[in-house]
């Protein structure tokens, strides 16, 4: 049976059927191919030469129709004609949907292409301009001329260029299209590993009551008191979850980890605040000691770690286990009568377990507002009004007007009576002041920002002190684990995270959280930190490249010369292990391996882009002091550049091509070398969905890393060609599905000058993946892995773009900023905010009411650029009328300063 199966779906695929001939009038006697499949393809402007092959089919013949030339097989020239007619002829073919469709290969000199033969109509012809080339069925008779008139005189646009018709996007537009999602928030100290997660009934599945997670990095901590199982706590302010939800959530002035909630139950207002502090000690940066990198990063999921790392980490792991204070967060919730008559209150102190019955055997003491296990241990401390709250749950009758206030504090661990005593006596005021005390100090380290946009303000705060929370590590000094939320850092994914640090000039938390990568480092060069991920190496030594661009760091660049040319020497070998006969035309010189979690161990596109750019950076930070290796590692970065692009040719002529919405089609590429076209067109029999989507490989972790990694130019036509084809196929308002923060393409927007489509993805995304409320990310669009860091870095990196971008020795200010942040009155100010250029200061003022706005510049003297662009889009499109400070490019409402000094002072006129 299954033999029989196997032949009926070959005649299904391949045969002919009598019913899809076509029939043709001309020399060739077609006549002895019944049920054959025929197609012209038509050029213009070019004489191409070349071949066709044919996968997953059968070419019979072909023959030239119009122009001059010879055919030889399935080999072709032509030698004149300015329109050229070249007949295929198939007799196996599937035209069928799903995989295995027969796709046909244009192998010309110039402008090779791939089509499926399925998608060859006449309404709809394969027309590609850039190549100069239609396909149509055999029975179109039009020219390539009039073809091309058929097309474009529909008038019909790209995804693109429809979004630069539409008005510019904003937060609130964006916010009414996507999905609101609340996302659990993370509090804690920094450096210490000991964090809590906070919980409140707001997702798509509310839980029964509001609870706390004491974890440790991933892993939520678990408890012998438990018997071994995660403890959880579960407590309620209010009457319980009713058909309302009615929970604001806010940080601390928008941006410091500390909590406000406010929940109206029709009469009654509970106002929380919850924070974490030391146990005893003052919350200071001096006596928060913070968890060694390696115990810290022992905690995180997916972490991976050498012979050698694991007797070092066991050596910490004691040392650790011998700290005798722990974490604590304290709650406050003020219930407030705002009825003219009495009404109750309902308050219900934390108890083990997430449910009403949990099964747990613990215990409360009304005369101490202990909570506390079998075996004496205190696990909560709970208060009202100032006093050991009298019951586990209570009602307390409140007059119009007054109020009741409900507290408990909450160990990271259970704490002995005498140990609880000490924390019961503490002041909450006095705990709440230093709390905010220690973020603020912290904040007064960052530059100085004021955007039109309080969100994105806020946001770029509020993001520094979340990436800060997660950046594991012994204080004062020393290496620290720039860990992302529950995972374990990634060469990749802690990238963002690192630079971020460096924009808003913490050098040396970004310092220390680069030297992670070389403390981790294997003895054969390789870095390898994360879930078997082979990226890592190139992508370290690329974020180690930057943070020398930042903070030309000569000290640190003598210390770990010796790991960076060992990681690059490792790269080296394995690419030089790939560079064998049987590799010509298949990834010839380019490494091979997974770059994520998908199992894929191909010659990977983001692979090798990864690789190419940390050798290229290591060869640039080399030229300050070793020059012989800096010139070779340059030639060997070349190279490997070289034999990237020339698999991309290859790859892309071979993929095939997909209709746009202007009517004319594009070109498309593979993530890696062995696949034929992009995963998700299933020109091959695969199953590529992942992590909640079919794009994950094409697009998450695809070629446009080639443009990213510095492979590609933004301004090549294959690099335009990518972002066209993605947006066509793979992006929902501009935007990526599953992990959107994934993709690049947001980045080469920009860097093309897109403004308006750069906006959509940016809100978009963001308004889609990150709480709107705490600003907390989500991993993932569906519920995965919340405060991710990763997410949240490139979102603040993307905004750090927005606001200022380096190319070359140029310095672009405000690329991408909204028009609407330019409206009258409005104003922009950063403050010592660092680029490659060092620190940098920037003050525009609109004053449009006078018509005019008016902009001063000012860059570290010492290590100016050399020249500066500045943006100011006009609110209303206008151009500017008269430009003091620069030179004005109306088109990109840009004011060029060359010759830059290392201040200016600007002013538009309109």
């Amino acid at each position: 049976m299954k033999i029989i199966f196997l032949i009926i779906r070959y005649l299904k695929k391949y045969l002919v059927l009598s019913a899809l001939m076509v029939p043709f009038s001309g020399s060739m006697a077609f006549a002895q191919y019944p049920g054959s499949r025929c197609v012209t393809l038509k050029w213009h402007d070019i004489l191409p030469e070349g071949s066709i092959t044919v996968k997953y089919g059968k070419l019979e013949a072909m023959e030239i129709r119009k122009g001059k030339g010879t055919v030889d097989g399935n080999k072709f020239a032509f030698t004149s004609g300015d329109d050229l007619s070249l007949v295929l002829i198939f007799t196996k073919y599937n035209v069928d949907p799903g995989s295995e469709a027969t796709l046909v290969s244009v192998k010309t000199t110039s402008y090779p292409f791939s089509f499926f033969l399925r998608d060859v109509r006449d309404d709809y012809p394969v027309f590609i301009p850039e190549y100069h080339v239609a396909i149509v069925p055999l029975a179109d008779q039009r020219s390539y001329e009039k073809i091309s008139q058929d097309v474009l005189g529909r008038h019909l646009k790209t995804k693109l260029q429809m979004l630069e018709d539409e008005p510019e996007e904003s937060f609130e537009d964006a916010a009414l299209q996507t999905r609101d999602q609340s996302c659990p928030t993370w509090l804690g100290l920094g450096r210490d590993a000991r964090t809590f997660q906070v919980n409140y009934a707001l997702t798509d599945a509310p839980g029964e009551y509001e609870t706390i997670s004491p974890r440790l990095v991933s892993d939520a901590l678990t408890l012998k008191e438990l018997n071994g199982r995660e403890a959880e706590y579960a407590f309620s302010t209010g009457r319980g979850q009713g058909p309302v939800v009615n929970t604001v959530r806010r940080l601390e002035g928008g941006v410091l980890p500390i909590l406000h909630a406010t929940m109206t139950d029709e009469d009654i207002t509970y106002s929380s605040v919850c924070f974490v502090t030391l146990e005893r000690s003052h919350l200071t940066r001096e006596n928060n000691k913070g968890t060694h990198y390696l115990v810290a990063d022992n905690y995180g999921y997916g972490h991976m770690f050498t012979d050698a790392q694991k007797k070092l980490l066991a050596e910490k792991q004691k040392e650790d286990s011998l700290k005798n204070e722990v974490t604590v967060l304290w709650y406050r919730a003020t219930a407030v009568n705002n009825s003219s008559v009495p009404r109750y209150a309902w308050f219900k102190t934390p108890k083990p377990g997430r449910g009403w019955w949990s099964g747990f055997n613990w215990y409360y003491e009304p005369e101490t507002g202990y909570s506390f296990y079998e075996d004496g241990s205190i696990f909560c401390i709970s208060r009202l009004n100032g006093d050991p709250l009298p019951d586990e749950e209570i009602a307390v009758l409140i007059q119009p007007g007054q109020k009741a206030v409900f507290e408990f504090c909450l160990p990271h661990s259970p704490v002995s009576r005498m140990r609880a005593a000490a924390v019961s006596g503490q002041s909450f005021d006095d705990r709440y002041s230093e709390c905010k005390q220690y973020w603020k100090q912290k904040l007064a380290e960052a530059p100085l920002i004021r955007l039109p946009e309080k969100r994105i303000e806020e946001m770029m705060y509020a993001g520094l002190l979340h990436l800060d929370i997660v950046a594991y590590g012994n204080e004062p000094g020393g290496t620290l684990a720039p860990t992302i939320g529950v995972y374990s850092p990634i060469g990749t994914e802690s990238s963002p995270i690192i630079q971020y640090f460096n924009s808003m000039g913490w050098q040396d938390i970004a310092r220390r959280s680069v030297m992670y990568f070389i403390d981790k480092q294997h003895d054969n060069g390789l870095i390898q930190n994360f879930g078997g991920y082979m990226v890592e190496t190139g992508a370290a030594l690329w974020t180690m490249g930057e943070y020398f661009r930042y903070t030309h760091d000569m000290q640190w660049l003598k210390e770990v010369t010796p790991a960076l040319l060992k990681s690059s020497e490792f790269l080296l070998k394995w690419r030089q292990g790939n560079m064998t006969p049987d590799l010509k035309g298949k990834g010839y010189g380019m490494i091979s391996g997974k770059v994520a979690d998908p199992e894929d161990y191909y010659h990977q596109y983001m692979l090798n882009a990864y690789a190419y750019l940390g050798l290229k950076r290591v060869a640039e930070m080399l030229v300050n002091i070793d020059s012989v290796n800096a010139k070779r590692l340059q030639q060997e970065a070349g190279a490997w550049r070289k034999d990237i692009r020339t698999a991309l040719s290859e790859s892309m002529a071979a993929a095939p091509v997909i209709p746009t919405g202007d009517g004319t089609w594009c070109p498309t590429v593979p993530p890696w070398t062995e696949s034929t076209g992009p995963q998700a067109l299933f020109v091959d029999p695969v199953n590529c969905y992942s992590h909640g989507t079919f794009t994950t490989r094409d697009v998450l972790l695809g070629p446009l890393y080639l443009v990213f990694c510095e492979v590609l130019d933004p301004s090549e036509e294959a690099a335009s060609m990518m972002l066209d084809y993605h947006s066509e196929l793979f992006y929902q308002r501009n935007s990526v599905f599953s992990q959107p923060y994934y993709s690049r393409h947001n980045w080469l927007q920009l860097k093309k000058g897109l403004v308006k489509p750069f906006l959509k993805t940016y809100y978009t995304t963001m308004s889609a993946l990150a709480d709107r409320e705490t600003y907390t990310f989500w991993e993932h669009l569906f519920h995965v892995s919340p405060h991710k860091t990763h997410e949240e870095g490139w979102f603040l990196m993307e905004t750090r773009w927005m606001l200022y971008m380096e190319d070359g020795d140029t310095l672009h200010l405000m690329p991408g900023i909204p028009r609407r942040w330019m409206e009258d009155g409005n104003k922009i100010v950063i403050e010592n905010a660092v680029s490659y250029f060092g620190k940098f200061s920037v003050h525009i003022v609109s004053d449009l009411g006078k018509g005019v706005i008016k902009a001063d510049i000012q860059c570290d003297p010492e290590r100016k650029p050399g020249s500066v662009t500045l943006r100011i889009p006009h609110p209303e499109y206008r151009k500017a009328l008269k430009v003091e400070g620069g030179v004005y490019d109306p088109e990109k409402e840009t004011v060029i300063i060359n010759d830059f000094t290392g201040e200016a002072t600007v002013t538009l006129t309109y």
